[in-house]
């Protein structure tokens, strides 16, 4: 029922807003205005999008939920976040070039990397198009820490809840679960819409969001170049060389994306959010000053406590994000060797994915992760060095498998990977061998510079050292003798204690 101004006191609420309301200490639905709901979440405050919004956060609060979160709504929000500044759909002409500049990559690419050219068409894609490809892979990255931010704000919020408040929610609890991840669908679709703006291909961060998919963002490239004093062809070809490289890596190497995705997921597995912190939150909360919400959401408080685990994950996920763009680098940086700007443009990436645009570090802030190469420069120099010393197929043949990847050691030491990678599969030959012979049943008979074999007065098999001995057991308590022939004495090794003499 919607509420009448004049006559406050006998029409009741919109329940929405008088719980909103209620919950935080406002004074009447007027504390929870949707545009300073707005405000505080860091969204424009445009009424008429503002409006559409709140209306789609309470059908989602007032309906059954299958999750935690309204994906439905992430994704509108980024197309709304997508198409503000405007966001013209790919022109036909525009269409052409992407794919004349994927075509001329492909071919630059062939003679620097071992990896043969993909399959995949190439495609020009509008910011709206790239939200609508990569949103599932969003999903699957964030998922994890929306569900755990949801049951915190919603345990936080039981808790800080007035009695008479729990009362009137009646069975709507599924309404009051919901309201964490509708917070967190909205931010998401946020960073993600902003993150349409800066992005130039599909695989600009480094991982395959788009699947197998090739594409440039032309609007996104055009601004890219702005400033610079570089043909927009140049940079096309640029950036084309650099998809196209991504794209015959994740192919070549079809588990390099599920390692990614999968370091990223054990880091998530162990997300912890510190429900005190969101409780200390929501007592302070001042509905009617947006300013303090937006500094209170923007201050770490959803941001999950890190374990050693996940600090151990967090490692090697920067270290295989390195791995990935400093071999796209150094290939792109050979296939684009006559290109007169190529030296400036790559230069210019370099510092751009390690210090990451406003977006990348909204996404961080969100869930905790940084998806920058931070040592992008060593793990270039890496792959420089494992040209030169086993060609371009050797370089390439380290990604057959997780277990050859160089470490973050090894980005310390490039020119000392291959002797440490020598010693490693020097020391795993031995244990191969050594597994053999104890499957082979090679450990129950000693080789033969190791021992001889003797028979005793029993017939029984004698080992004695082939060195010879005194032929006297000086271990009572041995069961090997030191003689150097066969043992006359049956009852030896049971019976005669030191020097021979019969034991008590």
């Amino acid at each position: 029922m919607s509420s009448n101004p004049s006559d406050p006191g006998e029409t009741p609420q919109d329940p929405l807003s008088e719980m909103l309301a209620r919950l935080f200490g406002g004074a009447g639905a007027g504390g929870m205005d949707p545009q300073d709901l707005a405000k505080a979440a860091g969204l424009p405050s445009d009424p008429n999008a503002m409006a559409m919004i709140f209306q789609q956060v309470q059908a989602m609060f007032s309906a059954p939920s299958e999750g935690p979160v309204n994906w439905q709504l992430a994704r509108d929000n980024a197309r709304r976040v997508a198409a503000t500044d405007s966001d013209p759909s790919v022109l036909p002409a525009q269409s052409r070039e992407v794919d004349e500049a994927l075509h001329v990559a492909q071919l630059w690419l062939d003679p620097v990397t071992d990896f043969a050219s993909t399959s995949a068409l190439g495609k020009a894609w509008s910011r709206a198009e790239w939200v609508e490809a990569t949103m599932d892979s969003w999903k699957r990255l964030t998922e994890p820490v929306a569900v755990s931010i949801s049951q915190a704000l919603s345990d936080a919020i039981s808790t800080q809840m007035p009695e008479e408040m729990k009362s009137m929610m009646g069975g709507a609890s599924s309404m009051l679960a919901n309201m964490g991840g509708a917070m967190f669908g909205i931010q998401l679709g946020q960073a993600v819409g902003a993150l349409s703006k800066e992005v130039v291909s599909s695989t600009d961060i480094g991982l395959p969001l788009a699947g197998g998919t090739m594409a440039l963002l032309p609007a996104n490239v055009a601004k890219f170049g702005e400033g610079l004093d570089i043909p927009e062809t140049e940079i096309r070809l640029y950036l084309a060389v650099r998809e196209a490289a991504h794209a015959r890596l994740f192919t070549h190497a079809p588990w390099l994306a599920g390692h990614l995705f999968g370091t990223i997921e054990s880091y998530a597995r162990g997300i912890h959010i510190d429900i005190s912190k969101i409780e200390e939150v929501a007592r302070d909360l001042d509905p009617s000053n947006p300013e303090s919400i937006q500094e209170a959401l923007s201050g770490g408080v959803f941001q999950p406590e890190r374990t050693a685990a996940q600090d151990a994950a967090l490692e090697r996920l920067e270290t295989a994000l390195a791995l990935v763009e400093g071999w796209v680098d150094e290939v792109t940086a050979a296939a684009t060797a006559n290109l007169p700007s190529a030296g400036a443009l790559r230069e210019m990436i370099r510092r751009r994915r390690a210090s990451g645009g406003p977006a990348e570090h909204t996404f961080s802030s969100l869930v905790g992760l940084e998806l920058r190469p931070r040592r992008l420069r060593d793990a270039a120099a890496l792959w420089s060095q494992l040209r030169e010393e086993r060609g371009i197929e050797g370089r390439d043949a380290v990604w057959e498998h997780p277990d050859l990847l160089p470490t973050s050691k090894d980005l310390d030491d490039p020119k000392g990977f291959s002797k440490r990678r020598e010693l490693l599969e020097a020391s795993d030959s031995d244990v191969d061998a050594a597994l053999e012979r104890l499957l082979s049943g090679g450990f129950d008979t000693p080789a033969a510079d190791e021992s001889s074999t003797g028979t005793d007065a029993n017939g029984d098999t004698d080992h004695t050292q082939a060195t010879g001995g005194t032929g006297n057991d000086t271990d009572p308590g041995s069961d090997s003798k030191n003689d150097s022939g066969p043992d006359t004495d049956p009852d030896a090794d049971d019976d005669s204690g030191p020097g021979g003499q019969p034991r008590a």
